[in-house]
């Protein structure tokens, strides 16, 4: 996987300092580093104002004294509030306390008087905690008095590997070090870190050889060596052939599936609907085929023809019997399938028989309520989905503002590109099409998944105000002749 768009817990981050300093570069030095990127990146974003650094006992707050001192030597006025008084600082820290000549306050929201930016420079991703006493307490007034507020790694309070919010107000501009931490692009904490800059302290990359990451940012430096590629000899039966089961009565889940289908590559596109439904799918679908399903074996035909390279239901299947043993036919060829909403939804009440029916590639993409339904387990939503696909064999695509993609071995990937008006029916519809579509050409359930999610996700930002979910796969097209015209060789 590409490094560059790694996440690194603050276990492995704490690793990645660790072996910076083994090779060579002090932590005096680090700390150094990542406080005068602090102090640049605000230079650049404001003119001089009166500035309270707030500093907590640890290497954040040393960040905060570098910062401080860096701004001072620009002109800034500056004062210094600490938790902790100078003596109690620890290492590298310490080195830095010495050499701050300015003001040093005690932390309150006293300290706050007559400043116009504060630097939370209190605790970083580390904690593990909510925040209590002169900490808080502050904070909230710099919240409360509309202060522009500069967060060093985490606006402190946020967990950096879960995002979850112990006491964190919203930062106007957060600045982290060497990679973003699963807490930056997890909500809430995505919400809190307002801009995000990512600064180069000097770390190597050649840490990532000790230090591996298993969680990623979704971007397509991941997933577009993967795209299908289109070949001049290619024909609509080399680019695959997705099935989509339509449901009925309703019937335009699956036909916005079946676009997106077609529209992220698909050669071919199939929806195999109840017979009495053909009307409605015939004329509303024009290069999607439609194929009558009168009986039970009429599926059983269609699945046999090994053209068929990818598999979808869900989309306004219906939830019941009769779906779950449409579910459970799909899976028993082994091939490629998508199981959405209603398809999740019919095994609510016998979950292990639907783990113990997958055995080929297969992706689900659940939003938290159809999750629970099928898995009994607490913590963020990377732990979550990570279990869940663990349990299933499946690639679990845990869908919302912040969807998580977690495949069986452990390694997961976030997404951040989905905008609020994603918040649409039939949304997920598209989505779960275009992750058929892509599977259908060939490309893997977990790759396929990350790059459906991010298309859709930009597919939406592209349009902006007033999209409605079948505005989805047309917009498509557009989103892939991009990633050509700027990741192709």
């Amino acid at each position: 996987m590409n490094p560059r768009t790694a996440l690194l817990t603050t276990r492995q981050t704490a690793e990645a300092d660790r072996l910076t300093i083994a090779a060579g570069i002090s932590e005096i030095a680090l700390m150094d580093n990542a406080g005068r990127h602090v102090a640049r990146e605000i230079h650049k974003r404001w003119s001089r104002r009166p500035v309270v650094v707030l500093c907590g006992p640890g290497s954040n707050g040393g960040d905060g004294l570098v910062a401080a001192r860096y701004l001072v030597e620009a002109g800034w006025p500056v004062r210094v509030a600490s938790l902790v008084p100078r003596e109690r600082w620890l290492g590298a820290a310490q080195h830095h306390a010495a050499l701050w000549n300015g003001v040093l306050d005690a932390l309150s929201p006293a300290a706050l008087d007559g400043a116009a930016l504060v630097v939370d420079a209190l605790f970083g991703a580390g904690l593990h905690r909510a925040l209590t006493g002169p900490a808080e307490q502050t904070l909230t007034a710099a919240a409360a008095r509309k202060l522009t507020i500069v967060a060093v790694d985490v606006p402190s309070g946020l967990m950096g590997d879960s995002g979850a919010n112990m006491g964190a107000v919203p930062a106007a501009l957060t600045v982290t070090s060497f990679r973003k931490k699963p807490g930056h692009v997890l909500l809430p904490g995505r919400l809190l870190c307002g801009e995000l800059v990512v600064a180069d302290i000097g770390t190597p990359q050649t840490v990532f050889r000790q230090v591996t990451p298993d969680t990623f940012e979704n971007d397509p430096a991941l997933w577009f060596p993967a795209l299908p590629a289109l070949q001049r000899d290619g024909n609509k039966y080399s680019r695959g052939h997705a099935l989509v089961w339509g449901g009925y009565p309703t019937t335009g889940a699956a036909r916005m599936a079946a676009r997106a289908a077609a529209r992220v590559g698909a050669g071919l596109t199939t929806v195999a609907v109840p017979e009495m439904a053909l009307p409605v799918y015939a004329a509303a679908l024009t290069s999607i085929m439609v194929s009558a399903i009168a009986q039970a074996a009429d599926l059983d035909h269609l699945l046999a023809d090994r053209r068929y390279s990818g598999l979808l239901i869900g989309p306004g299947a219906g939830v019941g019997e009769a779906t779950r043993a449409h579910v459970l036919a799909m899976l028993n060829t082994r091939r490629a399938t998508v199981l959405d909403a209603d398809a999740l939804s019919s095994f609510h009440d016998d979950p292990p028989l639907l783990f113990r029916a997958i055995a080929g590639p297969c992706v689900m993409t659940p939003h938290e309520g159809e999750f629970a339904r099928l898995f009994d387990v607490e913590g963020d939503k990377v732990t979550r989905a990570r279990f869940a696909a663990r349990l299933s064999q499946s690639v679990v695509v845990l869908k919302g503002c912040d969807t998580v993609i977690a495949a069986p071995d452990g390694r997961a990937i976030i997404n951040a590109n989905a905008p609020a008006t994603l918040a649409t029916a039939g949304a997920g519809d598209v989505l779960s099409g275009a992750i058929v579509g892509l599977m259908a050409q060939g490309m893997t359930p977990w790759l396929a998944a990350a790059a459906a999610v991010w298309l859709h996700g930009e597919a939406a930002n592209r349009f902006g105000r007033g999209l409605i979910a079948e505005d989805l796969p047309d917009l498509i097209p557009e989103v892939l002749q991009a990633l050509d015209d700027t990741y192709a060789d």
